[in-house]
């Protein structure tokens, strides 16, 4: 019974001590990463046993947030600008920047036969409402303004778009109803081994610079740095192209392989 006892005690202290040993990261996520990044992180949790807070919104909103001091262990922007201003202003840890997917641009709609294959929807002009994510503060919706641009629909567009503080608004004014069709991620529409709902349109990328998306680390710890070499390791790099994004890794090798040995 004492060793019953004993065995039942030292069970209880190690799962106490893990608890007390793992650390909690919060992490700064784009709008649009959302979802895969939940599943990142559930993978990197049963990993380490490390839990990860995700914390979603716009890139401009949280670039404002690090800047004034809000608690983020790491940052996962739509974009280079912000993670690069914040390096500049010595917020981030140094060389730990990089590109962890490419974005792509998507004009939809969840109805069938309301958007064409080649996008001349938007010419004709035959809808009410067209959602994009705010430009100010939006990567996506500053790539879906180049867009309307490069087919000189900007300003003759204007009194039809709906703006979405981010790239989840847009798709909630889209998918809700409110809007005919908008520009979303192709993120938001892809998941593994399921057919896209409704009928869109895969922007080409000679209409807007290529949505690059870059991580940075703002609080220097161990499980941060295993948390961003994890999101650069090849299970996770596979995880980010099944659901829609590009992506580049030149540091694969190395990073891997430090990942390997948490």
């Amino acid at each position: 019974m004492k060793s019953i006892f004993r065995l039942f005690f030292s069970c209880t202290l190690l799962i106490v001590s893990t608890a007390i040993n793992a650390d909690v990261l919060k992490v700064a996520v784009a709008s649009n990463f959302a979802a895969t990044m939940t599943v990142l992180a559930k993978h990197f949790e049963k990993k380490t046993g490390n839990q990860v807070k995700l914390i979603f919104g716009s890139t401009g909103k949280h670039y404002a947030q690090i800047r004034n001091g809000a608690p983020f262990d790491a940052f996962f922007a739509a974009d280079v600008r912000r993670p690069v201003l914040l390096e500049e202003e010595g917020i981030t840890v140094p060389e730990s920047r990089f590109t962890y997917a490419i974005g792509k641009l998507v004009l939809w709609s969840p109805k069938e036969n309301i958007v064409d294959s080649s996008g001349k929807v938007l010419k004709q002009g035959s809808f009410r409402y067209l959602a994009i994510a705010n430009p100010t503060i939006a990567p996506y919706g500053r790539a879906a303004r180049e867009v309307l641009q490069s087919l000189g629909l900007w300003e003759s567009m204007k009194g039809k778009i709906v703006r979405g503080e981010n790239i989840s608004q847009s798709y909630q004014f889209v998918n809700s109803g409110n809007a005919e069709l908008g520009f979303v991620a192709y993120s938001q529409l892809k998941f593994p081994n399921q057919r896209m709902n409704g009928s869109y349109w895969k922007v080409p990328q000679a209409l807007y610079t290529p949505i690059e998306q870059q991580a940075v680390l703002i609080k220097d710890s161990e499980a941060g740095r295993s948390f961003l070499s994890y999101i650069q390791s090849k299970e996770a790099l596979m995880i980010i192209k099944d659901r829609g994004y590009e992506t580049i890794n030149p540091k694969f090798d190395r990073l891997l392989i430090e990942f390997s040995d948490v």
